[in-house]
């Protein structure tokens, strides 16, 4: 796959860098946290706030920027991806972070209603917590997710069990996760094991971790299991679409440098992880950024400049394709 065109002056950027933009980051409560509604309020100011809680990192700036739904992985708190979200969002993207539980079995169906709720939901609410110098361009939305929540985005985009009023222009999967191994999937099922099998009306990016398919002790199965992981979501692509898998790094070496608490200690016990964090995040930060710029903006240089080596990368890929 060949980048899209680019706009008449194509804009070359240090995608792996933090952007020219200062970040917010937004804590938004849903609607089920209000107990109760005073005399001042109404229910239409009400049916503003968001089904689930949302954390939101957005450029501090006065602009217009395309937006990015980014899904949390299984049993992680999206709080977890704040390093990365605002890198994102650093380049002039508002990336939307919901918490779409806290805990959840193995069916993933309220996930994918979940993030339909929240796409639905954009058009008449995100611009009400938002910064008002800063204007979202709602007609410019990706959908993204890690491990399981790579899972759900690819759903959604599929059109199971749900469907959104906005129309999704980018897919990204990090490290995506269709269950425990081949035979093994978590309903609903998305890999078909069909070649090129995905109707997808939109360009897809998908990231691997070359370490997520390796056990890291025999009490637990990989966190990316080879059956059911990003070889075999991208195996269901078409084009446009492109393929990177970074050497020596795990499925949750994206995250944040510190994840507290329980659950923040487990991500480092669980999972197969490469040195450090920061190389791991850097690339996906910058890849998806790259993704985007080609995308929703028109402007595909630094797309090109990672495929061309021009744009030095944070790792060592162990893989990298492109389909037209």
């Amino acid at each position: 796959m060949s980048p899209p065109p680019s706009t008449p002056i194509s804009t070359f950027t240090k995608v792996f860098e933090f952007g020219k933009y200062t970040t917010l980051l937004l804590n938004v409560q849903p609607k089920n946290c209000i107990t109760s509604i005073s005399s001042s309020s109404s229910s239409s100011s009400l049916s503003l706030l968001p089904p689930k809680a949302l954390l939101i990192a957005t450029p501090s700036e006065a602009g217009e920027f395309p937006l990015l739904i980014f899904l949390h992985g299984y049993l992680l708190y999206n709080s977890f991806y704040s390093q990365l979200i605002r890198h994102i969002a650093s380049h002039g993207f508002i990336v939307i972070a919901p918490q779409l539980y806290t805990v959840a079995g193995p069916d993933s169906t309220d996930e994918i209603k979940s993030t339909a709720a929240i796409t639905n939901w954009l058009s008449s609410g995100l611009r009400e917590v938002l910064p008002n110098h800063v204007q979202p361009n709602l007609s410019k939305i990706g959908l993204s997710g890690h491990s399981r929540g790579g899972k759900v985005a690819f759903a959604l985009a599929l059109g199971k069990i749900a469907t959104t009023s906005s129309k999704f222009s980018a897919l990204i999967g990090i490290d995506p996760v269709d269950g425990m191994d081949k035979g093994k999937q978590t309903p609903p099922k998305v890999l078909t094991y069909v070649p090129h099998s995905f109707d997808l009306e939109m360009a897809v990016l998908v990231i691997g971790s070359g370490l997520g398919e390796i056990r890291k002790n025999p009490l637990f199965p990989p966190c990316a299991p080879k059956g059911v992981n990003h070889e075999d979501f991208y195996g269901e692509c078409r084009g446009p679409a492109c393929y990177f898998v970074a050497k020596d790094y795990g499925h949750v070496d994206m995250l944040d440098d510190e994840t507290k608490g329980l659950r923040g200690k487990s991500s480092y016990c669980l999972c197969k992880n490469g040195k450090s964090r920061e190389p791991m995040r850097c690339f996906v930060g910058g890849v998806v950024v790259a993704f985007l710029k080609a995308y929703l903006e028109g402007d595909s240089g630094s797309l090109e400049g990672i495929r061309d080596g021009h744009e030095v990368t944070p790792l060592e890929l162990q893989k990298m394709d492109f389909l037209e």
